[in-house]
């Protein structure tokens, strides 16, 4: 391609930004509010979200009380959905729920309102503060509108919510096992399963509390060892009643022969 021809190329979009931004100028320093409604509506319906933002943000409060601000509210809280501002579109959303109840599109801003805080939830290794949040508000949705055409897709974001939460425990649990700290590492798992019974990691959790309290057993006094294998065992039952099938049932059964044996010998210590 010519150098000129790329020059002449970026001159062209350069004159076409400018001249873009001029009328937008020209547009926000308007007094007709009608007029600026109508472009806000223009950029949004063109994607141009972050100036259809801008418009609607300083139309807000001039169009209360009118019959144009419900549907200047519903988008502007898609506005900031767009941009992928989940904060603000959250708090907006709500507003129009509570302002418009009995709205066509109430329900919908109420469930939007809860994506959003979905979307903010980070990924399951940092704080997951938002994640609890949003979940408390979709299992309020699903509460709430029983019926909604809405209810599959919540209870997908609840599900990925509880997977979410799940992990962040279960590392937690397994963390504890990594750093030798068993008899943490048995609660947590145990706690894991105590939260999320639906799990399909259950029977691994059950395993990992009997091998971490086997583990712990091993590492006590002499006093207290045959209490901790008694616990092991006693968690070991449980895995084979519960989960017949479980894959990890095989190596479950050697810490149990083990643990087994090493209570025989202590027993036999004490006669």
């Amino acid at each position: 391609m010519p150098k000129r021809f790329i020059v002449l190329l970026y001159l062209l979009v350069a004159v076409t930004l400018f001249s873009s931004c001029g009328q937008f100028e020209h547009i926000r320093k308007s007094n007709d509010v009608n007029f600026k409604l109508t472009k806000a509506n223009e950029y949004f319906d063109k994607k141009q979200y972050s100036h259809a933002n801008e418009l609607y943000k300083e139309l807000v409060p001039i169009m209360k009380s009118t019959r144009n601000y419900e549907a200047l509210s519903f988008k502007y809280a898609y506005s900031y959905y767009y941009m992928k501002d989940f904060l603000a579109a959250s708090y907006f959303f709500k507003n129009f729920s509570d302002a418009f109840p009995m709205s066509k599109d109430a329900e919908e801003c109420e469930f939007m309102s809860t994506v959003c805080l979905y979307r903010l939830a980070p990924k399951y290794t940092l704080d997951q503060t938002n994640s609890i949040k949003a979940l408390e508000a979709l299992e309020s949705f699903v509460s709430r509108h029983p019926n909604s055409t809405r209810i599959k897709e919540a209870q997908e974001y609840i599900n990925l919510s509880h997977a979410k939460l799940e992990t962040k425990e279960a590392n937690a649990a397994k963390l504890y096992f990594n750093i030798a700290q068993y008899k943490a590492a048995s609660t947590a798992f145990k706690s894991v399963i105590r939260n999320y019974p639906e799990s399909t990691n259950s029977d691994f959790y059950l395993f990992m509390a009997m091998k971490s309290m086997y583990k712990y057993a091993q590492a006590s006094i002499a006093e207290k060892q045959e209490e901790r294998y008694a616990s092991a065992l006693t968690t070991f039952r449980e895995l084979k009643d519960n989960f017949p099938k479980s894959k990890y049932l095989q190596d479950a059964e050697k810490i149990y022969a083990d643990a087994t044996e090493n209570v025989k010998k202590i027993r036999n210590e004490h006669k």
